[in-house]
């Protein structure tokens, strides 16, 4: 008969494991998110053949800044699928508008914005990068109300973990959308996901996550494509 190794289950008592099954019931179903997507518009948006958007994040707070990893999944989301929306890759229009959209010299209003296209090179860049829309993102996610711990052991028989642990993950992010063409605010799209994490752990930890970052990514994408359309 084969010989199962040190860690089998075999020396786990029937209690526990019917414990650890409903640990990872209550993991399943509540490793889920929640999200919340509110628009502000202030202006008729749409967007024509040839035109492009550019997604920059917001990086000029002393305490946080808005991940490029995000900025990406964004951009990524509203060029694809239907009514994609070509986007101008941030770090590519960075490069060729420095200094001017730089952390600390990047414009913080429209009013700003405008004086930027007085120069006759900033102006110049813009058009050829067909940019009709500037998308700035604000936002962070934070990790709150972590409980639970988990302790693992080794030993002569093998090594183990035991314990349950879980945490809730919180994306807030905001997108102001300028128009390039009349140089104004023409709307603000915010979302907030929200979400329970678990770790239950019995022999081996097995993590249950929240998607709570890609799902915020997902449902601004969506809400920002149709935004800039026109819809």
């Amino acid at each position: 008969m084969k010989q199962f190794p040190s860690l089998a289950l075999t020396f786990i008592e029937m209690g526990q494991l019917k414990a650890f099954s409903l640990l990872c019931v209550i993991a399943v179903l509540g490793a889920c998110t929640s999200t919340t997507v509110d628009e502000f518009r202030q202006g008729e948006t749409g967007i024509e053949r040839g035109e492009s958007i550019v997604i920059l994040g917001r990086r000029h707070a002393s305490d946080y800044e808005t991940r490029a990893e995000f900025v990406q999944c964004v951009g990524d989301r509203i060029e694809s699928g239907s009514n994609a929306i070509s986007v101008i890759p941030e770090q590519e229009f960075v490069d060729a508008m420095f200094p001017w959209f730089e952390p600390r010299t990047a414009p913080l209003r429209t009013r700003d914005l405008e004086r930027l296209m007085a120069e006759q090179v900033v102006a110049g860049k813009m058009n050829e990068f067909g940019v009709r829309y500037m998308v700035w993102l604000d936002g962070y996610t934070e990790t709150t109300g972590r409980t639970g711990t988990i302790s693992c052991t080794v030993g002569p028989g093998g090594a183990g973990c035991f314990g349950f642990g879980s945490w809730e993950d919180d994306s807030n992010f905001e997108a102001r959308v300028w128009d390039v063409a009349s140089l104004q605010n023409v709307g603000t799209i915010s979302t907030d996901a929200t979400g329970q994490s678990y770790v239950p752990a019995l022999v081996i930890p097995i993590p249950f996550i929240a998607r709570v970052e890609a799902n915020a990514c997902t449902r601004l994408a969506e809400q920002l494509k149709q935004f800039v359309n026109g819809g």
